[in-house]
């Protein structure tokens, strides 16, 4: 009896095994067609970086950069939209933006950054933030009101006007972090750069396109996380409330 189980046992995981092995060497040229498919009738320059099953039957995921879409197993429609999962109650197309847009924080030059902090300064978030950007100011203004946080801002000049002259006056001021909270919050010009001064913001800059932040202001946790665009206080409480129970 325990021979046949056994022999049974290894008929069923060797089935098993070859249903998987067909699945993959069809899902191969599967992809394949669809990236023909997509390539012939998308501009030639939009780069498919993947393409994988989407969780509804018949639906593929196509990732372009940091930009995710849906298409048929032909590759004749292009879907740009979201899936939420009425069951579960989540947005499966936010969540899979999330991962790819997520950014390692303990890899960020925080020697580039600005610094100040409220509190004990516990917990903390970068941001990228432009001088002129009016929901930078705005932003900056919430952080008051968020305990125990530490701020780390890159300068990140992107909105042209003299935003570069004013991130490398803010750097190089004598207290950089009262110079770029004056101006953030309270209006005050910051002083005038006189002679030269070794700055980051270059660097910053580069930094944005690496990890394409594209807008300010750009918030990133310490879990990976970012988020596009301003919070208010309450909305930020509610965010690093969450850091690392996902």
């Amino acid at each position: 009896m325990k021979f046949k189980t056994a022999v049974l046992a290894a008929a069923t995981a060797a089935a098993i095994a070859t249903t998987l092995a067909l699945t993959a060497v069809a899902q191969v040229p599967q992809e394949a067609a669809i990236r023909k498919a997509l390539g012939e009738r998308l501009n030639s320059s939009a780069k498919i970086d993947e393409v994988n099953k989407a969780p509804i039957a018949g639906l593929f995921e196509v990732r372009i950069g940091n930009d995710v879409f849906y298409t048929d197993a032909e590759g004749a429609y292009l879907i740009r939209g979201e899936i939420l999962d009425l069951k579960t109650k989540r947005n499966l197309t936010e969540e899979r933006v999330a991962k790819l847009t997520a950014i390692d924080f303990g890899s960020l030059p925080l020697k580039d950054a600005v610094v100040w902090k409220t509190g004990t300064g516990a917990r903390k978030i970068a941001v990228f933030a432009d001088p002129n950007c009016g929901y930078c100011k705005r932003f900056e203004k919430e952080l008051s009101n968020v305990k125990d946080l530490t701020v780390y801002t890159f300068l990140l000049p992107i909105l042209g006007g003299d935003s570069p002259d004013k991130a490398n006056a803010i750097w190089c001021a004598k207290d950089a972090s009262a110079a770029w909270r004056a101006w953030m919050v309270d209006n005050v010009q910051p002083p005038k750069l006189l002679g030269t001064c070794a700055s980051p913001v270059e660097r910053n800059v580069e930094l944005s396109r690496k990890h394409r932040v594209n807008g300010t202001p750009a918030i990133v946790f310490e879990d990976g996380t970012r988020v596009p665009g301003m919070l208010t206080a309450p909305q930020l409480e509610k965010q690093l409330a969450g850091v690392g129970k996902s």
